[in-house]
């Protein structure tokens, strides 16, 4: 199995739900990914992965969790001079505001 040649931090989400957001902080422009675990695997052997995000020129940015399960996100410096120092954090779904009836 090979491996990317380029460094990269790895967070492991762990299961979330659909709606949660999640704040990545760089030091420098960087790639983001959010990716499921069969695309985590695939992004190691250095296959076609699927994912979310990209090239993050600023900081913080914002991802949205787009359905309920376990995710994975990667901070890599493929492109870029160097890889960022980067910390995540978890901002809990809003819950759906509850629909009243109109009179």
């Amino acid at each position: 199995m090979s491996k990317p040649s380029f460094r990269f931090s790895h967070y492991d989400l762990q299961e979330l739900r659909a709606g949660t957001i999640i704040e990545v902080t760089l030091s420098a422009v960087n790639n983001v990914r959010l990716m499921t675990p069969g695309n985590f695997q695939r992004f190691k052997e250095t296959l076609d992965f699927k994912y979310l995000g990209g090239v993050a020129k600023k900081s913080p940015i914002k991802l949205t969790i787009p359905e309920s399960g376990h995710w994975h996100l990667i901070v890599d410096m493929e492109g870029h001079h160097g890889l960022a120092d980067s910390s995540v954090k978890t901002i809990v779904a809003p819950h759906a505001p509850r629909m009243s009836k109109a009179s």
